[in-house]
């Protein structure tokens, strides 16, 4: 049997077995109801209200505290002798390169084709609302972090749940808060190894034949994909052996190169149709109050674009909150400054930039699309580009190169940390994930596993129910950790000795 026939039974046997789990699993996580002649998702509406009802209790924080975020990226408050692992640069690349995908490229241009020109308002007003839940969920990551002998730092929602809830509410919280812990890490692990890593090695691969000459072509094949496997899998498998610091050096270069390259190409086509811009944001703002052709009218727009927005920045999933953990700081809200950068960078910038490149565009596949004749994805958006720079599909092939690797770096060490909170932190223990986590990497260029991938989807947006929930219940410490953070930056801005500054979270060290 040739490998090609070997891993097509597989995906066969694999989509027979799940695919009723899959289907069934979909219809519970992303329940839709009929609101205005639409279907809004209940798990959107949840995490868009979590991030309104936040950006109401921390008075606006996202914009009010923007500079001040932007100042401790810079490193203006940080403090020598901080607890962590890297800086607020690193962590924040980090955290975006978990992100920042294919989502941005493919994802938008789907938005924009079933919401219009509209759904980008209300993409932008979700990233901004879900800045302050961003805030909130790293705050409370840095906050009930655990720091090990070895200097190693574990964070996220299966620390943060079992400790916050028994701070707050005692025995009965900590016995809750162990149950979360447990599905959060499973939850984190199944996602980050079939969404986080398969899926995004599988799509690149499919990409990287698109311009190599299709499937007759150079990349093309069984041996051309298991090539590609093994060269990610290796890739993968020495930088995750350095641990964060060596994922945060990578990521804190991947990172700016692959937004600079494609942002860079996005203004090349804005700056050559720079006469269309003004009437092209006239477009999108009267597309989201006055939308033409679209399902649910104004509702239907602000119901793609929330849902895309939502389904790229992570706001309130409770991934982001393992990466931004690893920081060097005394005050867990200076982090959570920074991380409501993320969604800004990747809603409010990245996928703006690309719905506004194709409404200046407008290319023929976006008619097409709109008119229901095709799907927009990733080739509509290539398209658009084209337009201007018919050699386009070599760069994108880069960017989703760079959006794909820095995406599996950064979800194999969220995968770690849910990994050794289940079963340990031995060295035996770490080598099997990393072994098994670098053979999935092999599998994504030679296999699709689409059901599982929808599984994961739905798996990981669950996880959003169990962490909001936290959120709600832990919100009264962050504002505590926040106002302690801003009274030391006023003490710092006069000049004043900040030395003595006792580290403001508990940070408890385990075996």
């Amino acid at each position: 049997m040739s490998l090609d026939s070997f891993t097509h039974s597989v995906d066969q046997a694999v989509s027979g077995f799940f695919e009723p789990i899959a289907t069934w699993l979909g219809e519970v996580v992303f329940y839709s109801v009929p609101v205005g002649g639409t279907e809004l998702p209940l798990i959107v509406a949840w995490l868009v209200v979590a991030g309104l009802v936040f950006t109401t209790w921390f008075g606006a924080v996202q914009i009010r505290k923007f500079r001040l975020a932007v100042n401790v990226v810079r490193g203006k408050y940080d403090e020598k002798g901080s607890a962590g692992e890297v800086n607020h640069f690193q962590a924040l690349t980090a955290a975006v390169s978990g992100t920042v995908g294919l989502g941005n490229i493919a994802g938008v241009a789907v938005a924009v084709s079933i919401g219009g020109p509209g759904a980008t308002f209300w993409m932008i007003l979700c990233g901004l609302l879900g800045m302050a839940t961003k805030f909130v969920e790293v705050t409370l990551g840095v906050k009930y972090r655990e720091v090990h002998p070895d200097g190693s730092v574990s964070g996220g929602p299966m620390h943060y749940l079992p400790k916050g809830l028994a701070d707050r509410f005692g025995r009965n919280g900590k016995t809750l808060g162990k149950v979360l812990a447990v599905l959060a890490s499973l939850m984190v692990l199944f996602f980050g190894l079939f969404g986080g890593n398969l899926f995004q090695v599988n799509q690149s691969y499919a990409q990287l034949v698109s311009v190599t000459g299709g499937e007759d072509g150079l990349m093309g094949g069984s041996a051309g994909a298991l090539f590609f496997g093994v060269l990610i899998a290796a890739l993968v498998g020495i930088v995750l052996l350095g641990g964060i610091r060596s994922i945060a050096s990578v990521t804190s270069k991947l990172v700016p190169a692959m937004a600079g390259i494609y942002i860079a190409a996005c203004l090349v086509v804005i700056a050559v149709n720079v006469t269309a811009v003004p009437e092209a944001v006239a477009t999108i703002i009267e597309g989201a109050f006055n939308p033409e052709g679209v399902a649910g009218g104004v509702l239907g727009a602000l119901i793609i674009g929330f849902k895309r927005a939502a389904f790229s920045n992570e706001a309130g999933l409770g991934s982001a909150p393992i990466a931004h953990s690893a920081v060097k700081t005394k005050h867990p809200a200076s982090e959570g400054l920074v991380a409501l950068l993320e969604p800004f960078i990747d809603t409010v910038v990245i996928c703006t930039m690309t719905a506004l490149t194709i409404v200046i565009a407008n290319p023929a596949s976006w008619a097409e699309a709109r008119a229901g004749e095709s799907i927009g994805g990733v080739t509509l958006t290539s398209d658009a580009f084209a337009t201007v720079l018919p050699w386009f599909p070599y760069i994108l092939t880069i960017a989703v190169m760079l959006f794909a690797v820095s995406t599996v770096l950064t979800w194999g060490y969220y995968c770690m940390k849910a990994w050794t909170h289940l079963f340990g932190r031995s060295r035996a223990s770490e080598l099997t994930f990393k072994v098994l986590y670098t053979l999935f990497a092999v599998a994504g260029a030679l296999l699709t596993l689409q059901t599982l991938i929808d599984m994961a989807d739905a798996v990981l947006f669950m996880l959003a129910v169990i962490n909001i929930i936290g959120l709600y219940l832990l919100a009264p410490v962050v504002k505590r950790e926040l106002d302690t953070f801003l009274a030391f930056v006023k003490r710092r801005d006069a000049g004043l000795d900040t030395k003595g500054d006792a580290d403001q979270e508990p940070v408890k060290t385990t075996v």
